[in-house]
């Protein structure tokens, strides 16, 4: 939450240049307070763990949060329970139709990354929501393909396959520390990535309404902003719980894949082992700075976004 002092308090001018999240007198008095409007388009294969791995991060502020879970109309999931996305989901476009407006949007990863944007059978639909967003939806948090996606449709930018599947728990630096999305973050921190592909880095540096926030040699661009923070693209997976990677693991194992253990997360790289979680503090921070960004900065009547 933010803190409460006048704006003119010589603190004021320095806090608000490190991004820490202040409010002057004037506005906390005038200010109205609702709950968070914030739409999950779910496109994981792992349906009801994706749920639970974004609600407890969303969960985790003491924001009040209305959480709307919504589907691809044209798409049939072969992973979800059956009955689970009638009853809990809406289609998403729905959302287009009714015009309705969010506070924030989450689009995750999708286990079609190898594929061709326009090759993925529910492409255009994904396409109307994004263009959708950029008016109605106050801050937009691409992750994984998701944020290989939205990269492509508002700036072209292309995804090429990578030698390996990028795979384990790698160090990130923060480009600038004191940006609002990186509050609380040491300079470098660990996430999880598990890819075949990446986004063109060139391009995204070429493009000067794109910033690159975090990367590492190894890992390559991590997080990207636009507009301020109203589009954000990870290109990982900071939701991820402790077992996530090892599921994956074993599971294509069980495919007869070529795979190689992911990395940096075993004990001692022994699969035998139970991973240690090194970057759930962290994900706690991102998503909590997140919410208290679009908190701050999203007007109280919705029908008022730009």
């Amino acid at each position: 939450m933010p803190i409460k002092i006048p704006k003119e308090l010589p603190a004021y001018n320095a806090l608000s240049q490190e991004r820490v999240f202040v409010i002057t007198e004037d506005r906390a008095e005038s200010q109205d307070i609702r709950p968070l409007k914030v739409g999950i388009i779910n496109l994981m294969p792992t349906t009801i763990d994706t749920e639970i791995q974004l609600l407890r991060l969303l969960g985790n502020s003491p924001l009040q949060v209305d959480i709307t879970f919504l589907k691809m109309g044209s798409h049939t999931s072969k992973n979800a329970p059956a009955g689970h996305l009638e009853k809990f989901y809406i289609g998403a476009e729905e959302i287009v139709r009714m015009k309705e407006r969010y506070d924030g949007l989450i689009i995750t990863g999708a286990p079609v990354e190898t594929l061709n944007f326009e090759e993925v059978d529910y492409w255009d639909e994904l396409v109307n929501v994004i263009d959708y967003s950029d008016k109605n939806v106050f801050s937009c948090l691409h992750i994984c393909w998701g944020a290989q996606a939205g990269l492509y449709r508002r700036y072209g930018i292309p995804k090429h396959p990578l030698k390996k599947k990028l795979f384990g728990v790698f160090p990130h630096a923060v480009n600038e520390q004191y940006h609002s999305l990186f509050r609380g973050f040491d300079d470098e921190f660990l996430a999880p990535q598990s890819r075949h592909t990446e986004s063109d880095r060139d391009a995204i540096a070429c493009d000067k309404r794109l910033t690159i926030q975090s990367e590492t040699n190894e890992a390559g661009v991590f997080i990207i902003t636009a507009r301020e923070g109203r589009e954000i693209y990870i290109s990982g997976h900071l939701e991820y719980d402790s077992l996530t990677l090892d599921r994956e693991y074993r599971r294509d194992l069980a495919k007869g894949l070529t795979i190689e253990a992911p990395k940096n997360y075993y004990p001692g790289n022994n699969t035998s082992k139970t991973p240690v979680v090194r970057w759930r503090a962290h994900a706690n921070l991102f998503f909590d700075n997140w919410l208290n960004y679009v908190y701050q900065e999203t007007p109280y009547n919705l029908d008022e976004l730009k």
